[in-house]
């Protein structure tokens, strides 16, 4: 599914540019995804689109801190939301856009979810919402962290 994913954000520049769903569905399975993945991609990004399309002020400004429950906790693991919360300082995700991304990650069928699927869904939810990131944060969306030591706060 996720191949699928970074196929349509490096082929389709923004989401308004993406096809109607069933010609989508058809020119993936052209380029040779499997249905069984095009599905489950399609279904997860029209959840995301859903969500993304949603505008709440009060939690748009909130300057709480987020506290994880155990079930988030166990799929998302500690690298996960440790970047969630990098990004979140960083001013890259606003709350919303957070619990937009927590949300997408627990809909996935697997725990810990990979930093790199987070990434994913971090620049999914960016395209999705016509927002680009920096050149810098970019970067850091798509360098391979499993090759590289851990971050230290100092």
């Amino acid at each position: 599914m996720f191949d699928i994913l970074v196929y349509l954000y490096e082929t389709y520049y923004r989401p308004d540019a993406c096809p109607e769903p069933a010609a989508l569905a058809r020119k993936l399975s052209a380029v040779g995804f499997d249905d069984v993945e095009i599905s489950e991609a399609l279904v997860w990004l029209t959840d995301l689109t859903a969500m993304a399309g949603v505008e709440h002020t009060l939690t748009a400004t909130s300057t709480g801190t987020r506290f994880y429950v155990q079930q988030e906790s166990d799929v998302l693991g500690a690298d996960a939301i440790g970047f969630i919360q990098f990004l979140e300082s960083a001013r890259i995700l606003s709350p919303l856009q957070r619990e937009i991304v927590i949300e997408r990650a627990l809909a996935l069928d697997e725990a810990p979810v990979s930093l790199g699927k987070l990434k994913v869904i971090v620049l999914m939810l960016l395209w999705s919402q016509g927002k680009e990131p920096d050149a810098l944060m970019f970067d850091d969306l798509f360098i391979d962290d499993e090759d590289l030591p851990p971050r230290l706060l100092h």
